[in-house]
């Protein structure tokens, strides 16, 4: 089965999965070609720098998949078939459903390329050619120790996401942010914690507090365990004793229920939100590399509003490796750098062919 079949095959069932974003056998093939420079060039020599080249994937990868989104694990699966790999998945305890859903709609060949596990197997490790890991820092360390040498690590850590908003006097961008803000419940790392605004910031929190409701009432947020939904009204009453301090502080959320909430906050520093639908709204700062300073390593994506290649070279240098529009940070593109980094060209080398002919 060559690169192309591979892509048709993985294309078909994972438009089953709208939160893949768009998968095509096109847009699949275009990771690949971006990657490795030639769509052709897993399957056969392909013109290099004059000369000839072949990339040659791993056999075997291990991949050590989080529970807190669906996403980022199939997404990884999806690359190690394209690649042509073997992939041994250790998913959470609990199982993931959409990983095992997807496998069962694979044809036979690439299905027989997918094996799940709960409790990682003594022998995977041995047998993986690369590792890739999800998951805090503690998870990635523990892994990191138990790598082999020669063995390809790969890790995707805990990360942090936010929108800006530069210019909106109508609030046309609340509902975007909205979504942005309540796919997954907050627990990808595309999710954004803080909505930086220019202007009136606070008017913006009210208008984004209205768009939480809507999205809510569309799609309501899903059952959380009794530890975080206690942790929502603790943050919900630090900030509410705030305001009654007179400090520049307002509270925005769902009535009777932990399912959304907005904060303005004028305080200094990056916010962390308890997650499951806690956002938080703060004004554009004049030194935004002073705010960003203590989360700088864990950044991930900024949303951008309006989206304009000039945002794009502000926010640039801050340490993000991701800027796109509002209400499109939880899609991103196949061919999207995750944490700065390409995903298919660590796990391929290459076999260079000179002055041959047929």
């Amino acid at each position: 089965m060559n690169t192309a079949t591979r892509a048709a095959h993985l294309a078909a069932p994972a438009a089953g999965f709208p939160f893949l974003g768009r998968t095509t056998a096109d847009e699949l093939l275009a990771l690949v070609r971006a990657e490795l420079g030639h769509p052709e060039a897993l399957d056969d020599f392909v013109p290099y720098a004059g000369h000839m080249a072949q990339a040659v994937a791993v056999k075997t990868i291990l991949h050590v998949i989080s529970g807190n989104t669906p996403a980022a694990g199939l997404q990884s699966v999806i690359r190690g078939l394209l690649l042509g790999a073997h992939n041994l998945c250790k998913v959470p305890s609990a199982g993931l459903p959409e990983l095992a859903e997807f496998r069962a709609a694979l044809p036979p060949e690439l299905a027989a390329r997918v094996e799940l596990a709960g409790e990682l197997p003594d022998a995977w490790l041995a047998r993986a050619e690369a590792v890739i890991v999800f998951g805090h820092d503690a998870t990635i360390a523990h892994f990191r120790a138990l790598a082999q040498p020669g063995q390809r690590f790969i890790a995707h850590g805990h990360r942090l996401s936010f929108g800006v908003v530069f210019e909106d006097t109508a609030g046309a961008s609340a509902s975007l942010a909205a979504r942005d803000a309540s796919l997954f419940d907050q627990q990808g790392c595309l999710s954004p914690h803080v909505f930086y605004v220019a202007g009136d910031a606070r008017a913006y929190a009210a208008r984004l507090a209205e768009a939480m409701a809507a999205f809510q009432a569309l799609e309501p947020r899903a059952r959380v365990a009794l530890a975080a939904a206690n942790s929502i009204r603790t943050r919900r009453e630090e900030l509410a004793f705030r305001a009654a301090q007179g400090e520049p502080v307002a509270l925005w959320a769902s009535a009777d229920s932990t399912a959304w909430t907005v904060a303005y906050d004028e305080a200094p520093g990056f916010p962390r939100s308890p997650l499951n639908r806690f956002v938080f709204v703060k004004p554009l700062p004049a030194d935004f590399a002073a705010e960003l300073r203590e989360v700088r390593p864990h950044l991930s994506c900024a949303g951008l509003w309006p989206a304009t290649l000039a945002h794009a070279r502000q926010l640039a240098p801050l340490g993000v490796s991701r800027l796109c529009p509002l209400g499109q940070m939880q899609v991103p593109p196949w061919t999207w750098l995750q944490d700065g980094a390409p995903a298919l060209t660590p796990l391929v080398h290459w076999i260079g062919a000179e002055e041959l002919c047929e």
